[in-house]
């Protein structure tokens, strides 16, 4: 019994160094960025969503029109509500911004991406983690929470 306690505890230990060490090598990288004009399309694992490439079924979120609403008029609010959710932003250039996440416990640096579609007059979106394999969720709800936070003030002042 005593072993069996031991063994379990060197275990949950081991889990838990492996997880700080998986949250600090997170931080060391960037944002996936542009890659022909476009947000970089979502790896084959279940951490990133993106609003770019409809036809990836697991990663993909509709991106936020803009309805009439002009860059300059979004762009202030959407650092703004990165900000308010926790974020940081980190590079922003020409309609695109990247920012970063990090979580709470362990550390875990997210990704972040805006990029503002003149085309569509949409604002797509990109939310990754840099290491692991699943987010639980984390990247999707992230971005319907910045899309919630977004719209509120786009619907009052408009």
């Amino acid at each position: 019994m005593k072993t069996t306690v031991v063994i379990i505890c060197l275990l949950v230990a081991l889990a838990l160094v492996w997880l700080f060490i998986q949250g600090y090598l997170s931080r060391s990288g960037k944002a996936a960025g542009l890659d022909a004009g476009h947000l970089a399309s979502c790896p084959d694992k279940p951490n990133c969503v993106c609003s770019e490439y409809a036809g990836d079924q697991d990663a993909f979120i509709s991106p936020v029109d803009l309805e009439g609403s002009s860059r300059a008029v979004v762009w202030p609010r959407i650092k703004q509500v990165i900000v308010d959710m926790g974020g940081v932003v980190e590079k922003e250039k020409d309609g695109y911004l990247a920012a970063t996440f990090k979580s709470p416990v362990f550390g875990f640096v997210d990704d972040f991406e805006v990029r503002f579609d003149k085309t569509e007059h949409s604002l797509q979106l990109r939310s990754a983690s840099r290491v692991g394999y699943s987010d639980f969720g984390v990247n999707r709800k992230r971005v319907e929470a910045f899309k919630k936070a977004l719209a509120q003030p786009l619907l009052g002042n408009e």
